[in-house]
């Protein structure tokens, strides 16, 4: 089994991409509240993006070891522009993938790949075990849709919490 977690609230500073943003101390009663929820699995090997808010999500979620992997980096915005219609920039990314939907953005496709080559390897190499990823929401949904075959699903996306986990029966 595998279990995709959406890092805690990210503390968020607009001089700085989201990639360095660091996890939101007000925010981690939510993530203890996810790790004593019984929604995670006790026994489990554990992989995270190296954004800090994804690391310092994973440290607060388990006492287990704790592998970082640069491929689960999130969608790469190299950006500290604020945008006011952020979801409709990210429908335009999924629409087009190929294309970078703003500047400073990585075209979806080559996150997805990235993500996909990286989860696929970690379940590889951990057939028999159960995993825990520990990364972001966009790169999640990219994931999900080709793991299961199925289109990206944006609602699931937009409805993700912070933090929050999907189950796939890889």
């Amino acid at each position: 089994m595998i279990w995709l977690v959406r890092h805690g609230r990210p503390l968020i500073r607009r001089d700085q991409p989201a990639h360095a943003w660091e996890l939101d101390p007000a925010g981690f009663d939510d993530v203890w509240a996810l790790r004593e929820s019984g929604r995670l699995p006790t026994d489990a090997v554990w992989f995270c993006s190296p954004e800090p808010k994804a690391t310092a999500t994973a440290q607060l979620l388990t006492e287990h070891e704790v592998g970082v992997v640069t491929g689960l980096q999130e969608h790469v915005r190299d950006s500290t522009d604020w945008i006011d219609d952020f979801e409709a920039i990210v429908d335009r990314a999924f629409a087009d993938p190929d294309t970078p939907a703003y500047a400073g953005w990585e075209p979806l496709a080559r996150c997805r790949d990235r993500v996909t080559r990286a989860v696929t390897g970690i379940l590889a190499a951990h057939p028999a075990d159960d995993v825990v990823l520990v990364g972001h929401g966009t790169a999640w949904t990219l994931v999900v849709s080709e793991l299961t075959g199925q289109p990206p699903d944006l609602t699931a996306w937009r409805n993700l919490k912070m933090p929050d986990v999907l189950t796939l029966e890889p």
